[in-house]
């Protein structure tokens, strides 16, 4: 696949309370936050199908956390469960979001946020650091970033280059 392919995605940040989405432009230029879905009311499933149809994505691209060694963390799976899930409808990939919450928090910090104002927040910011990441590795590699995701099958990120 050569290139950048066209059309919207959506980002996401699976945390165990709150769900963070975020999407890009139809060219994949640039990622900015959507909302924050918190789970204790919602649906986190149902409503990123409502998102991603109004949004008319190509695909969600889903933070996998995993831990700094490589291995998983308690939330590994939480993220690969919601991923299966959402795969039943759309195209799913899973990438590897190690930092991407330290990374949109110092940003924030950066920017004078004060943390009450980071937690209302961060998820947003983390899924827009997990879809602007993802973006530009497509960009620089010319494919599709992370792993694709096959419906209620395992997927497990592979070790890339």
């Amino acid at each position: 696949m050569a290139g950048m392919r066209r059309g919207v995605r959506i980002g996401v940040d699976v945390g165990r309370a709150r769900v963070g989405v975020a999407r890009c432009d139809p060219d994949g230029l640039l990622a900015t936050p959507v909302e924050t879905i918190q789970r204790a009311t919602v649906d986190p499933v149902a409503r990123l199908r409502e998102l991603a149809a109004e949004l008319d994505a190509i695909e969600a691209v889903v933070g996998l956390p995993i831990s700094l060694s490589g291995g998983d963390t308690p939330s590994t799976q939480d993220a690969r469960d919601m991923a299966a899930q959402l795969a039943a409808t759309m195209p799913v990939r899973l990438v590897d979001e190690r930092l991407s919450t330290v990374t949109a928090s110092a940003g924030m910090r950066a920017s004078g946020r004060s943390a009450k104002q980071q937690r209302q927040t961060i998820d947003q910011a983390a899924a827009v650091v997990i879809l602007q990441h993802a973006l530009d590795s497509e960009r620089a590699a010319g494919r599709a970033p992370g792993e694709l995701v096959h419906d209620g099958g395992e997927a497990a990120l592979r070790e890339r280059d």
